[in-house]
């Protein structure tokens, strides 16, 4: 964990953040969030899990300015493992399941649910309780199906999350020794 970095609990709830997660200057993590193994968040994320769970799959990463929440209904956020989420993006009380790519300034809404494999565009708009299937590419405001990816797109989510999962490793490294 770095300085500057904003870990508040929610009803006596506090954040449980695992060992190797990467958590940049600027980020506030709120309430009943987990974050698992090799996870990160990037400068200015808001996570808050104060009125429903948030839940962050190990190498998963949120990259700046990404804001997740929950709904007040049976809304938690789910987050799998080896997810991209791009700058800028709302997740608010919906599922990412494993190895999906949510691009720059997507939001993704109530209920709704991001296959593993699947991608969804940037500045895609996915609407309450949409279902988007593992392997498509859904773009638009609202976002519809745009075709199947293909094999070089699905590797890249997979390169992308390592890369990530990387990086983070690198900047912890580099934090711990500038506070020396």
């Amino acid at each position: 964990m770095t300085t500057g970095v904003t870990i508040l609990p929610y009803r006596n709830v506090w954040p449980r953040i695992a060992p190797g997660a990467f958590i940049a200057p600027g980020c506030a993590v709120i309430g009943d969030v987990v974050m698992a193994p090799g996870s990160s968040l990037w400068f200015n994320c808001v996570v808050r899990g104060d009125v429903n769970p948030v839940r962050i799959g190990p190498r998963s990463n949120l990259q700046d300015g990404t804001v997740v929440h929950t709904a007040s209904h049976e809304g938690p956020t789910i987050i799998g493992a080896d997810v991209v989420v791009g700058h800028k993006c709302v997740l608010h009380a919906c599922i990412l399941e494993d190895a999906c790519l949510i691009g720059m300034g997507a939001v993704v809404m109530d209920y709704a649910v991001v296959e593993r494999g699947a991608w969804v565009a940037a500045g895609a708009l996915i609407t309450e309780g949409k279902r988007v299937p593992s392997g498509e590419l859904w773009l638009g405001s609202p976002a519809r199906c745009k075709r199947i990816l293909t094999e070089a797109e699905s590797a890249q989510i997979a390169r992308l999350a390592r890369d990530y999962a990387a990086r983070a490793k690198d900047y912890m490294s580099t934090i711990e020794s500038a506070a020396v």
